[in-house]
């Protein structure tokens, strides 16, 4: 991290590793302190980016960010959701995984506020990765979101999915998607979650 007092948002997402939009949003949200200078930029203190990694290393993710991991096999769909998270109007960290093995292990070193899923995916797939979740205690309540090209019969034959599971249809409904994750976000903020 760089020595000055004050980072640009841009030096600021280098040393979270997140997207300039995320730092944004966290600026305006008031999870990160910042100022603007004469010229309209932000600058923010370097003890608030400390603060902050600090707090994340804690396994917690900031209250007003929502915490969210996708599993999605296909690299198109995976800038889909890249591009369009980073840029909503409420705060998102964005983890993503490409196989239902990986995202067990993600859940595992910091449990998401949702998961969107894929269900066909190599190696461990959506299904799998679902009910190894479930059959966790820890993880039984966890908020999944299951976006696939499978038939409602598809996804019977194959062993179904848990009752509270939202299910999409591919392709990806975004601003569905945007809605659900916005409603977690509110009750998060006014519970204080």
């Amino acid at each position: 991290m760089s020595d000055n007092e004050y980072l640009s948002t841009r030096e600021a997402a280098t040393a979270l590793g997140i997207s300039l939009g995320t730092v944004q949003k966290m600026v305006e949200s008031g999870v990160l302190e910042a100022w603007k200078t004469e010229g309209g930029h932000r600058r923010i203190p370097t003890s608030a980016i400390r603060d902050h990694l600090a707090q994340r290393q804690g396994g917690k993710v900031p209250s007003a960010m929502l915490d969210v991991l996708v599993a999605e096999d296909n690299p198109i769909f995976q800038t889909l959701y890249q591009s369009a998270l980073e840029k909503w109007d409420f705060p998102i960290k964005l983890r993503i995984v490409d196989n239902g093995f990986d995202g067990l292990l993600q859940v595992g070193s910091c449990q998401p506020d949702v998961l969107i899923t894929d269900l066909m995916m190599p190696g461990m797939d959506g299904f799998d990765m679902i009910r190894r979740l479930r059959s966790n205690k820890d993880l039984a309540n966890m908020v999944i979101v299951v976006v696939s090209s499978m038939e409602p019969h598809q996804i019977a034959e194959s062993g179904g999915l848990p009752a509270d599971i939202m299910v999409y249809k591919k392709p990806i409904p975004l601003l569905e998607i945007k809605g659900y994750l916005r409603a977690i976000y509110q009750l998060r903020l006014h519970h204080g979650a």
